[in-house]
């Protein structure tokens, strides 16, 4: 069960609020509160334990990143006596529930399941062309890396110090009413010693966030709606998660006057009616080049012409496809008398019914 979900707190909260959170769930499941029912008992020492842990930031440091609690080497609470010299007032003078509350929290090493590796997804807009090429293109990202700094530990080595939490001691000591307790610092694991300090950059996390420039390498010939992997290049997981993949999606802005079909290309050639009916060589742009194009005498509307290895590029093997030519006859703009005259004259000798048989009754 994740620590954060039994307090009822998120991963960003405060000390302030996992100890409110704890004080609250102590009060409700203590088993002074609740005697003999077993699942408030069962419920308080998860809570004891979750809040042992979150409340002690190196502690709370290596559940995050590594999904246990690391057991120190004494987790004894020792009774040292009575002190009647300190007033007995506000939050020391607490219930007798909330003393056991904060002596008798047992430590208990559990395995928590790592976060998945997060993939990042993003598009990356082309023109025809450069999709036909294909090569390195940049992506820009934004994703959750291992802090720099402190290499993912959310601690740096420092000089050696006296521990601050326990003043050198090596024991922790807190008082309820006239009561007090002791038990092993846990900040410096009882040695009074302390070698590292938070990582500034992270917050102790040990991940950043950072924005990030990645080339792509594409293909030749990469179709529209493609997706393209990155291994190693997406977020890192909480908890000592794994690095996920970049997933980049092509998306190819339409040509002017290619369609494609796989690894075939598709283009409409305007013909004039003189160069179908008597055929005539003819120039036609491919993704490259330019070629000229033989027409037949007497070629329709709607033919095609099959132009070989003039298409993309195959994404898988190279190899290119095809440029397929369909014609489309256009008629003369009619402007003056002699052109009426010279299409009436035509008319007279092929006076073919062009529609004969399309329509039978």
């Amino acid at each position: 069960m994740d620590f954060y979900v039994i307090l009822g707190v998120d991963r960003a909260a405060s000390n302030s609020d996992v100890r409110r959170a704890y004080r609250r769930l102590a009060r409700k499941y203590h088993p002074d509160i609740n005697p003999g029912d077993r699942e408030a008992a069962a419920l308080f020492r998860r809570v004891a334990e979750a809040y042992q842990t979150l409340s002690d930031p190196e502690r709370r440091y290596h559940y995050d990143h590594h999904g246990t609690t690391p057991a120190p080497a004494s987790d004894g609470v020792e009774f040292e006596g009575f002190d009647f010299s300190v007033s007995s007032s506000g939050e020391s003078a607490s219930t007798f529930g909330d003393l056991f509350a904060d002596v008798f929290t047992g430590q208990v090493s559990g395995k928590g399941k790592g976060a998945q590796s997060v993939d990042l997804h993003v598009t990356l807009n082309l023109e025809f062309e450069q999709a036909i090429r294909g090569g390195e293109y940049e992506v820009t990202l934004t994703r959750v890396a291992r802090c720099r700094a402190c290499r993912g530990s959310g601690l740096r080595l420092v000089a050696e110090s006296m521990c601050a939490g326990c003043s050198g001691t090596g024991q922790s000591r807190w008082t309820r009413g006239h009561m007090v307790f002791s038990r092993q610092c846990n900040h410096c694991d009882g040695t009074g010693r302390r070698r590292h300090s938070p990582c500034d950059l992270c917050r102790a996390d040990g991940l950043v966030s950072r924005t990030e420039v990645v080339l792509v390498d594409l293909p030749a010939g990469i179709e529209n709606g493609a997706r393209v992997r990155v291994a190693g290049r997406g977020s890192v997981g909480h908890r000592a998660g794994l690095t996920g993949d970049l997933y980049v999606t092509v998306v190819t802005e339409p040509h002017a006057f290619f369609r494609r079909d796989g690894d075939d290309l598709h283009l409409l050639l305007p013909v004039a009616v003189q160069e179908a009916a008597l055929g005539a060589r003819v120039e036609v742009p491919t993704i490259s080049d330019r070629v000229r194009l033989r027409i037949p005498p007497g070629s329709q509307s709607g033919q095609r012409f099959r132009l070989r290895e003039q298409g993309a590029p195959s994404p898988r093997t190279g190899k290119p496809g095809d440029l397929i030519v369909e014609i489309q006859i256009v008629l003369p703009s009619v402007l003056d008398e002699r052109s009426k005259e010279l299409m009436r004259e035509l008319a007279k000798i092929d006076n073919e019914n062009v529609r004969a048989g399309l329509w039978k009754a």
